[in-house]
């Protein structure tokens, strides 16, 4: 048995790192005093309009809490695609696709409108794209992984946005937060 394996010893070492925390001026956002104490649930987000708009609502309400009746604030998002080429073969095939998210933001006071925070983030992902070969007459990748694969980087792409945004949020609550 190792010295750390002992839940005394444990503890002890965890108890110290929390006094370090807290004695560096170390508070957690949710706890006692944090600046986002009681936020979870008190963002409405707006409705979706497309499958990524609804993968981003999706992860929001999983880090920011689904909002409940009368929601002091109200988020509007609106999500910016774009795919480009990125590898190319030899041939001038392309083989992966670079998916480009822009996510534009407000979040507003609900019963007034007022905007308390805004601004743009962005971020990529990318997946393999079919390959024609014209020598033989074959695509590599069938219709359906293609499409998978696609999905997939638009769903890790949707988590990606949904995480910085929430972070964002988090971090500016003390500035925008009655």
């Amino acid at each position: 048995m190792s010295w750390f394996d002992r839940p005394t010893r444990r503890m002890a070492l965890a108890g110290g790192a929390a006094g370090l925390l807290t004695a560096c001026g170390f508070t957690p956002v949710y706890g006692p005093g944090g600046i986002a104490q009681g936020l979870t649930g008190q963002i409405a987000i707006d409705p979706p309009r497309d499958e990524a708009g609804y993968l981003l609502v999706r992860e929001l309400e999983r880090s920011l809490g689904r909002s409940m009746s009368g929601a002091p604030y109200r988020l509007a998002a609106e999500l910016d695609l774009e795919e480009e080429g990125l590898g190319i073969t030899p041939g001038q095939e392309t083989t992966r696709i670079r998916l480009i998210g822009e996510l534009t933001y407000a979040l507003s006071d609900a019963d007034t409108g007022a905007v308390l925070e805004s601004g743009t983030l962005s971020n990529f992902t990318s997946y393999s794209a079919p390959v024609f070969n014209a020598d033989r007459l074959t695509i590599a990748g069938n219709p359906v992984t293609i499409r998978a694969a696609e999905r997939d980087a638009v769903q890790r792409l949707m988590v990606i946005l949904a995480d910085q945004l929430s972070a964002r949020l988090i971090a500016s609550a003390g500035d925008w937060r009655a």
